[in-house]
């Protein structure tokens, strides 16, 4: 993940699901935070390994990856 230098996938951690490089947290767990109200920097207090940063390149990494996902609509028979 050269572009999100603080992000990482590793099949040996939660299935190979994006997460916060040197954690066991994944960028949907913060998607789902954020959505509740929490922000980069309670999330950090919270859990200090996460930086403020690495929440920023999450949402930037999530952002990238809906924009590139298409829908195909398939008619079953």
């Amino acid at each position: 993940m050269e572009k999100f230098p603080l992000l990482d996938r590793d099949p040996e951690i939660l299935g190979g699901k994006p997460i916060i490089k040197g954690t066991r947290i994944s960028i949907s767990i913060i998607l789902e935070w954020m959505a509740t109200g929490a922000d980069a920097k309670s999330i950090h207090h919270r859990y200090p390994q996460v930086s403020e940063e690495a929440v920023g390149q999450a949402l930037k990494y999530a952002s990238e990856e809906m924009a590139s996902t298409k829908m195909i609509d398939l008619t079953l028979a």
